[in-house]
């Protein structure tokens, strides 16, 4: 594991490049998912619009789904768990910030306290909630939550911004502290990377990597401007990478014959 600790909290300006992710395995998916949501539904919980708290509710019931279908919590706690043990061994380097390695490992151990803290049954508060309940099956149906179909959830919008971000906060507080996790441990996954220049030939590149080395996700970084995106397939021991060139919506993309500079991270 390659893990720069000094500056690692300081923000890269990225306004002019474009970043894709890729995961290569279920558990990363699944994480990535998870981040997706959340940052969606704590952008519509911070805003009082009906609109914006109906957006929260739909990306909460959302991720309650996900979390439903398999023990997320337990692959959240085994990641923590992995990332606290390469820490603590990385810490024993005598070159690296040691206040910096040690403030992570406190907020990792908070973490993974908060999640054993939480316990297996920690959907129960949002599962038990008669009225997500209404909402969440009214939502299979499109334009099925309108105000004739749940006059309910109607009603609860109009309540004050303060009364309804009460509910929201109670619903969310048993799923904060795995969505925390999972923000926590993708943030050290995409640190721990490497990042190395490369060319596609003619909008294509092709990576293998040996068996012994661990390959979750992939990171494309590319040079704004360029009219293209990447096409990413592949496993955690090969892939490919091919570069599209958009037009616009109506016209299918069509891979570059350009040669393409980009960075690559293999996380």
């Amino acid at each position: 594991m390659v893990f720069v600790v000094e500056n690692a909290r300081e923000p890269r300006d990225e306004a002019a490049d474009a970043i894709y992710e890729q995961p290569l395995n279920e558990r990363m998916r699944t994480f990535l998912r998870l981040e997706f949501l959340y940052h969606q539904t704590e952008h519509h919980v911070a805003h009082e619009s009906q609109i914006d708290t109906r957006e929260a509710i739909t990306g909460m019931l959302e991720i309650a789904a996900i979390l439903g279908r398999g023990d997320v919590r337990s692959d959240v706690l085994k990641e923590l768990e992995r990332q606290i043990g390469e820490l603590e061994g990385f810490a024993a380097n005598p070159n690296v910030d040691r206040t910096r390695v040690d403030g992570l490992l406190t907020e990792l151990r908070a973490s993974r306290e908060a999640l054993n803290a939480i316990g297996p049954h920690y959907l129960q508060t949002v599962k038990d909630s008669e009225f997500l309940s209404a909402i969440k099956h009214r939502s299979a149906i499109p334009g099925g939550t309108c105000e004739f179909d749940l006059p309910l959830f109607s009603h609860w919008l109009r309540q004050p911004y303060e009364a309804r971000l009460q509910h929201l906060d109670l619903w969310l507080g048993s799923l904060r502290p795995l969505c925390d996790a999972v923000q926590q441990v993708m943030w050290l996954i995409r640190q721990s990377a490497t990042t190395v220049e490369y060319t596609a030939q003619a909008g294509m590149y092709q990576h293998s990597i040996s068996r012994e080395t661990s390959c979750r996700m992939l990171r494309v970084r590319l040079a704004g401007g360029t009219g293209l995106f990447p096409e990413i397939s592949g496993s955690p021991q090969r892939f490919t990478i091919r570069f599209l060139s958009w037009n616009n919506v109506d016209a299918r993309p069509a891979q570059t014959s350009q040669d393409v500079s980009f960075q690559l991270s293999i996380c």
